[in-house]
């Protein structure tokens, strides 16, 4: 049976280490009355990168959770794709001598 009464859906969390420093990714969904799904990744509390993706359009179909709960994990894992492919590296270097 499922319930009409739910708001949001749980989201997903991770910390993951790369190249010795600890991320965290966030992805939540902000609700059926703002439907979007935000993913931030962060460095020690710091927003690094923001994605956002409405899902108002699948609001009228019949399994829109069952679709929106793949769109969030697709989101995620895109985020940690990211940060593993060297998307935030310049956010960790330091500058040279020469800069």
């Amino acid at each position: 049976m499922t319930n009409t009464r739910v708001r949001m859906l749980s989201g997903f969390n991770h910390n993951l280490k790369y190249k010795g420093l600890v991320y965290h990714i966030q992805t939540e969904d902000g609700g059926k009355d703002n439907p979007q799904i935000l993913t931030h990744a962060f460095l020690g509390g710091v927003i690094l990168d923001s994605v956002m993706q409405s899902y108002a359009d699948i609001l009228d179909k019949p399994d829109w959770q069952e679709t929106l709960r793949g769109r969030m994990k697709a989101q995620h894992m895109e985020e940690i794709r990211k940060l593993f492919a060297g998307a935030f590296d310049t956010h960790t270097e330091m500058p040279s001598e020469n800069d």
